[in-house]
């Protein structure tokens, strides 16, 4: 199998190491404009070239899109007018969707979408919990990080979470509510207030507070910001019978025994892999995971676990808490 990979930042070189792991014998083609960055795939060992153009004429299977999120919808574009199944990282903005759904089928080519969160067994425990419970719950969320230490090896001003369209708490909003939409159903209303307490140089709201009242009677309280010290993701749901408790981590799972009055710790991964640069409640298993169902989807075994079309709702909402009409 040939692998092009666009954009090798440090997610492209995330998605090659994985590959790789899934499959030692693929065939890696990295794609970006900046020589630096293709000199240093070339010292993994793996051809590069500065334009999709020249990659293409190596006829790749699959294609992994890791670039800036406003780019996206040139490059897959590309892609798919060459016929190359395409996966492709959070896209936080819609962009020639409708067109690109029906370039995908035109060409009877693979269009698939990174949902990372969908793939973490913690929350596929909370989403089974929760489904069986079958009665409305409540859940209070908050999920934060210092902004420049993200990526504490660039600038935050030289990456797309800077840009006021793919801003750093619309990345959060879009990687945590896909998974919140599927466990607790479409959304009834909402209620958002944000504002800036940082001294960092951007043009957005650093912290926002979401109400959520969802279609089946649940109701969610989702803070979300830019200028926790530490990287947080606590979560806590509950109903009547049924208390979840999650910081983030395979380490911090509970449920609550109603018997014993004791918090029970919930193991939903025999082992997982962390990366030391990032923070704590950053699984690689997940990563494996979704890439692994892509390329499953591509060899016709399996359904994707998220879409366009479902991203094209996710991003609705997003927009509404933004106040973006």
């Amino acid at each position: 199998m040939k692998a092009l990979i666009v954009g090798l930042g440090s997610m492209g070189k995330r998605r090659i190491r994985l590959l790789k792991g899934i499959d030692p014998t693929v065939e890696i083609i990295g794609v970006d404009m900046t020589a630096e960055r293709r000199g240093q795939v070339e010292e993994m060992g793996h051809k590069t070239y500065s334009s999709i153009t020249e990659a293409a004429a190596e006829k790749p299977d699959v294609a992994f899109v890791c670039t800036a999120p406003v780019a996206h919808y040139v490059i897959i574009k590309e892609l798919l007018e060459n016929k190359i199944n395409t996966f492709t990282e959070l896209n936080l903005v819609k962009d020639g969707y409708e067109e690109l759904m029906n370039l995908a089928k035109e060409n009877d080519t693979v269009l698939f979408l990174s949902s990372t969160m969908l793939y973490r067994g913690e929350l596929t425990f909370i989403d089974n919990e929760v489904k069986a419970f079958d009665k409305p719950v409540t859940y209070i969320y908050h999920v934060g990080q210092y902004l420049p230490d993200w990526h504490p090896w660039e600038s935050y001003k030289n990456f797309f979470v800077s840009n006021k369209r793919t801003n750093g708490c619309r990345e959060l909003f879009g990687i945590e509510l896909p998974w919140i939409l599927r466990t607790f159903g479409p959304v009834k209303d909402l209620y958002a207030v944000s504002d800036r307490m940082t001294g960092l140089e951007i043009d957005f709201d650093d912290r926002y507070f979401v109400t959520l009242t969802h279609e089946n009677g649940t109701r969610g309280v989702i803070m979300v910001d830019i200028v926790a010290p530490k990287a947080v993701r606590n979560l806590e749901v509950m109903g009547e019978g049924l208390h979840l408790f999650w910081e983030g981590n395979p380490k911090a799972l509970y449920k609550f025994n109603n018997e014993t009055k004791e918090k029970d710790f919930i193991n939903t991964y025999e082992t997982f892999e962390h990366d030391s640069r990032y923070s704590d409640n950053i699984v690689e298993n997940a990563y494996v995971d979704e890439m692994q169902n892509f390329l499953n989807v591509v060899a016709g075994k399996e359904e994707p676990k998220y879409s366009y079309e479902k991203d094209l709702y996710t991003i609705s909402i997003m927009d509404r808490i933004e106040g973006i009409e």
